[in-house]
């Protein structure tokens, strides 16, 4: 079975859904590691209800970006993972880890890539006045949202609508597609040519 380790920054709602897809059948892999970018992260709880192993990295550890990323490598290789999921990851993937696990890393974005790129993309997507916007799974590379895309979903902006639904409704797209992409990661039917993705 395919062996993820998921790393993030805060609640861990992405983090949950994979564990829930995880459980039900849906996604047949197992978070095997789930490391946090700061010690009090809420989805570390998520991941020690369910018994995931947790490595918490305090702000210091960042201070060396490079120290961070390889402390992660070590830990990532150790627990045996195929995978490295980043759910609501806040920290730039240095291009050590990305070349440690090439084609391995997978980020989750809340926009259409390569519109609207970095941390406040649906913010920025909102302000100004996009009629569609959407999620993107994409493969890490050295520069920052720019990895080849594995899959997308759009969804239309409705005139009126404010930024808290336009927020709920994409996270509610980001926890089915996520794991949708995973499974396919796990299945062997994702390859990669240049920029292209293309599923088997």
């Amino acid at each position: 079975m395919t062996r993820l380790a998921v790393l993030i920054s805060g609640t861990g709602t992405n983090l949950q859904a994979i564990i829930d897809a995880s459980a039900s059948g849906q996604l047949d892999a197992e978070v095997a590691l789930v490391i946090s970018s700061r010690p009090d992260a809420a989805g570390l709880q998520r991941a020690a209800a369910a018994g995931i192993q947790t490595v918490s990295l305090s702000r210091a550890v960042y201070i060396e970006p490079w120290a961070a990323d390889q402390l992660i490598a070590e830990q990532v290789s150790a627990a045996g993972c195929d995978y490295i999921a980043l759910a609501g990851y806040m920290r730039k993937i240095g291009p050590e880890l990305v070349e440690a696990f090439p084609q391995r890393v997978i980020n989750l974005h809340p926009a259409l890539l390569p519109a609207f790129k970095g941390a406040q993309a649906i913010a920025e997507a909102y302000a100004y006045g996009v009629k569609v916007t959407g999620v993107t799974v994409h493969f890490v590379d050295a520069q920052y949202d720019t990895g080849p895309i594995i899959a997308q979903r759009a969804i239309a902006v409705p005139e009126g609508q404010g930024l808290e639904q336009l927020t709920e409704r994409i996270h509610a797209v980001e926890h089915q597609l996520y794991p949708e992409v995973l499974q396919l990661l796990s299945q062997g039917r994702v390859e990669v040519i240049g920029k292209n993705v293309h599923i088997h």
